[in-house]
């Protein structure tokens, strides 16, 4: 195993230092590489993505994080944008997942009650059709029960000062069957906690507001209902989503484990040097895919680096929102959840594992695209496999003509050409996701695939950054489609306008640098700190975004 350090303490390091430990690998004879790191440009030709296509192109397995910063599309980060590398989003392992909600008195509506934790999924689910006493119960330390007959009832708890753990244990130590904690702020507590002695549910602090003026009017009942929807992997909500930026891609490739993971971590202590903690994140499932490639190696030493991508693309396992019950979207899941026994045995590959068919806008009749896709049969024998291609709910305004039966030989690949062809006058502008299904006999295999009609709504700043150089400050923004028009302005902290600094007009797509000279025209600015506000505007769209803050002396 080779181990390069490119970031510095606290996770932080330069592009720079990534790319040297990308090539050092290379140059040193990897096989595989895991880069459990990013940055939040969504930018297919940033210096990391590229330093790992080239990787890939040396026939090194690369593998990365796709980011967390997630659920919103359009949040992956390079090198996760990479063409070639193995991009990885994070999954929670399975557990259960339920709806919930209460009901206290007609027109009243908590929508923001949720589980918090339990420890017994019997516990929680006897509560479902049944009417309890809910009692407050301030914050729930042990002096707060004195008087409190909890007996088969449910507690109101503020949040505050006792752990949530401890607030749940206090509860059902006084004799009741279920917790519900609201926050003591505006907003929602984000918290689920595992080990709850009895079922803990939470509110927002609006929500619990809601709740405790109820108890004042009298209503002192509360009804659950807890429906089972079964125990499954989820996508993490964190998990960066696609798709890139210019070409289009799905993102991620994959997805794997990367909730509450045990990880090593330095302790900083010589006579106790083994640290361990539980940490989420695609740093988390990065590794676990780069672990799978290795497995694939071993088993298969002659598969180069397209092959065991495709493996691990076309055997994952295509997940569902517990939720909604559908499958989550391409550029939430990629592929799917890796299955790596499936992998090792796969008979057929099936590259690329994913496909963009890209931006279709022509005003008046079809556009057509061509795509080509390799099947490879692994066995020895010769396989029939039948192509189709399906755009689910859309029966007009998209065309594909592909080979419908193909012969394959024994150990033999053969490309399949793929033309699509798209009247976008006849659909409404958006993103449609497809499939591309292979089957041959009882084995299927699932290439997703999606295609913009008309302009893509990708975020118009991809990235920003500022530096003070002393006399004046740089600013960098990464424009992914350009600007008819840009602005750049000051704002105070609390969000007043101060003064125009600086525009420009058709502005291309990728880098712009703009310096400042930390003074306004026409105005005398005060000392004190800012916001950097940008002000873009493309087409029919228009959008602001804070930059960053900047002082003036």
């Amino acid at each position: 195993m080779l181990v390069y350090r490119v970031l510095g303490p606290g996770g932080s390091g330069s592009t720079t230092n990534v790319v040297a430990g990308i090539e050092r690998a290379v140059l040193d004879g990897a096989q595989i590489m895991n880069l459990s790191l990013g940055n939040s440009i969504n930018d297919p030709d940033w210096v990391t993505s590229i330093a790992l296509d080239r990787a890939m192109a040396e026939g090194v397995v690369a593998v990365t994080s796709n980011g967390n910063s997630g659920p919103d599309n359009w949040t992956v980060g390079s090198p996760g944008t990479s063409r070639k590398a193995i991009s990885v989003g994070a999954t929670a392992l399975p557990q259960d997942f339920f709806a919930s909600s209460i009901y206290t008195s007609e027109g009243v509506a908590y929508d923001s009650f949720d589980i918090m934790g339990y420890t017994d999924s019997d516990d929680l689910m006897a509560l479902d059709g049944n009417e309890y006493e809910f009692v407050y119960a301030g914050l729930k330390g042990v002096a707060d029960f004195a008087g409190l007959d909890l007996t088969g009832k449910i507690a109101l708890i503020q949040r505050g000062t006792y752990t949530f753990l401890d607030k749940a244990a206090n509860a059902a130590a006084a004799g009741a069957v279920g917790a519900i904690i609201f926050n003591n702020a505006a907003g929602e507590i984000g918290s689920t906690v595992g080990g709850m002695v009895i079922p803990t549910f939470k509110l927002s602090g609006e929500d619990g507001g809601k709740m405790y003026y109820e108890l004042a009017a009298g209503n002192n009942k509360v009804i659950f209902t807890i429906d089972y929807l079964g125990c499954m992997e989820s996508v993490a909500d964190f998990s960066s989503r696609g798709p890139v930026v210019s070409t289009w891609m799905i993102k991620p490739d994959v997805c794997a484990p990367g909730v509450d993971i045990i990880s090593t971590v330095p302790t900083h202590n010589p006579a106790n040097p083994w640290g361990y903690a539980i940490y989420q994140g695609t740093s988390m499932s990065s590794p676990h895919v780069a672990g799978a490639a290795a497995l694939l190696v071993e088993a298969h030493p002659n598969w180069g680096v397209n092959d065991i991508k495709a493996a691990l693309m076309n055997t994952a396992e295509n997940l569902v929102d517990p939720y909604t019950g559908a499958p989550y979207p391409h550029n939430t899941q990629g592929a799917g959840s890796i299955r790596v026994d499936k992998a090792i045995e796969a008979k057929t590959l099936v590259a690329p594992g994913s496909h963009s068919f890209g931006v279709f806008s022509k005003p008046k009749g079809s556009e057509v695209k061509l795509q080509r896709f390799s099947i490879k049969n692994l066995t020895n024998k010769p396989k029939v496999y039948s192509v189709s291609v399906k755009f689910p709910g859309i029966d007009k305004g998209i065309k594909v003509i592909t080979l419908n039966r193909l012969i394959v030989g024994p150990r033999r690949s053969m490309q399949i050409p793929m033309v699509l062809q798209v009247k976008a006058s006849a659909l409404t502008p958006g993103y449609y996701e497809g499939e591309v299904l292979i089957r041959s006999g009882h084995e299927e295999t699932r290439v997703p695939t999606i295609l913009f009609v008309g302009e893509p709504d990708y975020p118009l700043l991809g990235g920003a950054g500022v530096l003070d150089l002393g006399d004046e400050y740089l600013i960098e923004l990464y424009l992914p489609g350009g600007a008819d028009a840009l602005f750049l302005d000051l704002y105070t902290l609390d969000f007043q306008p101060v003064a125009e600094l600086i525009e420009d007009y058709d502005v291309p797509a990728g880098y712009s640098e703009y310096y400042w000279n930390k003074t306004a025209p026409g105005q005398e600015l005060l000392p004190g700190t800012y916001y950097m506000v940008a002000f873009i505007y493309k087409g029919e769209r228009a959008e602001g975004w804070v930059v960053d803050e900047v002082v003036v002396p």
